[in-house]
């Protein structure tokens, strides 16, 4: 038996957190069959019943793997190797390949045992009836399987590069909702269409598990604007998953070695020291020269603010700016494909796909940003320092909320071109487009406010980081999956009551997205909103002031 197998899986085992997950996920189960069981002594001969508890069970363990993958891998390493403890195993007797593969199992064996847990629902609906066997359900643990194995590979790859394991939950985050939603984007915009661009997005939607799991249980349709979608996409992502989870594993076993310290740091130099000509050129590259000596911070501006603009990593300001750029083209293409009639599905639908662009962009960029605002200073011991300021907690508060706010409010303004060019070509359009500006106002403002909030309540940032991605993830896109169960297994009104704390949905109901017409969102999603952003920016204020006190 490999001995990091063991100190792996126990570790994990011996938490709480561990515990009330897998109890959590079998009652869950449990609950949805017995719901459904035939309470008399007759069977569905249809199978309905069981193929809705399938179908919802089935989208259940897609999100919770999505959610929960990365917080296993993605510090695994990262950790060990700050501590000082990987090089202590890299020295023993135990190969490197070894280490490897312990961690690999450790990480992906607790995530296994959750698909194992949900076997017993699975064959009793099996037993109810309309489930077939080699179809469906082998099929769909199939590609859970490789799922968890390829979440698992890809958070170790990230954890052996990064430097800090909050560094690297982000990271891993990232990437896996990258792969996992944003890949969809091209080939929904480029379908049916016999071009180079559409087989290359047609690979590139391969790689999320989502058209999969879709197709296996019968939603392969969804999406597809009426064009006819070739079958075969689970063969295609066990194709496309198994090429990038072999290519990462092989990455990651040449530098599972020595060479994982041995990292050379650039010198730097500073721009004001250089020729007039050579800051010209750099300005006009940079935008933003990450280089340059930055001048004091005057008297009216709230130091905490240039703070966290000045010291954190992630959404340097150079950076920033080329991805607005990249998000004003995109909302350009996006109001031109409407308002051109380059396909003919309206601006109702092409609005849906910007504001799930938005939304996205909210749930990915918002918890990497303001998960750390609070926790991230007690964790690196620089909350002292700012005790040791006259600063007040209302000055702390404001300048780690302002720092978040304005990154954001450029990130959803790099979307609004093409929101002006579709009012400006379709004037009717203009108060509908006022509605959903409003609804990724509140969605944004609920995101930072949450993650800050959490932020507060949390010592370690990785945890904070994947605590608020897994309620911002649940609040605006969990929250779909009972939409796709409108009328079966869920009524009209439960999806109505479910659909109203999302943001996105409301903003979609506002611009008349096919299937979110009949509903009445707005009115109440804006009360949630404005209920949930008090009690976070409560909870935040109240942490805060108690932090800041004398221990």
């Amino acid at each position: 038996m490999n001995a990091i197998i063991q100190r792996e899986l126990i570790d994990v085992f011996r938490t709480r957190k561990s515990f009330a997950m897998q109890m959590l996920l079998a009652v869950l189960f449990a609950g949805m069959v017995i719901l459904r069981w035939p309470s008399e002594a007759q069977v569905d001969l249809s199978g309905l019943n069981a193929q809705q508890v399938f179908r919802v069970f089935g989208y259940g363990m897609l999100a919770v793997l999505i959610l929960m993958s990365p917080a296993f891998p993605a510090t695994s390493v990262v950790r060990e190797k700050n501590k000082g403890t990987l090089a202590l195993l890299f020295n023993s007797p135990i190969p490197p390949w070894r280490i490897y593969l312990g961690k690999l199992i450790g990480v992906s064996g607790f995530l296994l045992l959750l698909l194992i847990m949900s076997l017993p629902a699975a064959t009793a609906c099996l037993m109810m009836g309309g489930i077939s066997l080699w179809n469906e359900m082998v099929p769909l643990y199939g590609v859970l399987g490789l799922l968890t194995i390829q979440y698992a590979i890809l958070g170790l790859w990230v954890s052996s590069q990064s430097t800090s394991a909050d560094g690297a939950l982000r990271t891993t985050y990232l990437l896996i909702l990258g792969l996992a939603i944003l890949s969809l984007l091209p080939y929904l915009l480029f379908q049916g269409k016999d071009s180079l661009v559409t087989d290359l997005s047609w690979w590139l939607r391969s790689f999320s598990p989502i058209p999969a799991v879709m197709e296996i249980l019968g939603h392969g349709f969804v999406g597809s604007q009426g064009i006819d979608i070739e079958p075969g996409a689970p063969g295609r992502f066990f194709i496309a998953s198994g090429v990038l989870t072999l290519g990462l594993a092989i990455h990651s076993l040449t530098r599972f070695n020595h060479k994982l310290f041995d990292k050379a740091r650039d010198s730097g130099a500073v721009v004001n020291e250089m020729g007039v000509g050579t800051q010209i050129v750099r300005r006009l590259y940079f935008l933003v020269d990450p280089q340059r000596r930055s001048t004091g911070i005057l008297p009216f501006v709230n130091p905490v603010l240039i703070k966290e603009f000045r010291c954190r990593k992630f959404g340097r300001s150079h950076w920033l700016l080329r991805f607005i750029c990249l998000c004003a083209i995109t909302s350009l293409i996006l109001a031109y494909i409407a308002t051109a009639g380059t396909l003919d599905w309206g601006t109702n639908v092409i609005g849906g796909i910007m504001i799930l662009l938005q939304a996205g962009l909210i749930v990915l960029f918002t918890p990497s940003l303001a998960a750390g605002l609070i926790c991230g200073e007690i964790e690196s011991q620089g909350w002292q320092l700012l005790q040791m300021t006259p600063l007040s907690a209302r000055k702390i508060v404001v300048g780690k909320l302002l720092s978040v706010i304005w990154t954001m409010m450029l990130v959803l303004c790099a979307t609004l071109p093409g929101y002006l060019v579709m009012g400006w070509i379709l004037p009717e359009k203009r108060p509908q487009i006022y509605q959903v500006l409003i609804c990724l106002i509140w969605a944004a403002l609920f995101s930072v406010l949450v993650s800050a909030a959490i932020s507060s309540l949390y010592k370690k940032t990785a945890a904070a980081t994947a605590t608020a991605y897994a309620v911002l993830s649940s609040v605006c896109i969990g929250t779909l999956f009972f939409w796709l169960f409108r009328g079966a297994p869920f009524g009209e009104q439960f999806v109505e009551a479910v659909l109203c704390i999302n943001p996105i949905a409301a903003a979609m109901q506002v611009i008349g997205t096919p299937g979110f017409v009949n509903y009445d969102l707005l009115s109440t999603n804006g009360w949630i909103m404005g209920i949930g952003c008090s009690l976070s920016l409560a909870i935040l204020v109240v942490q805060t002031y108690r932090l800041t006190r004398p221990n």
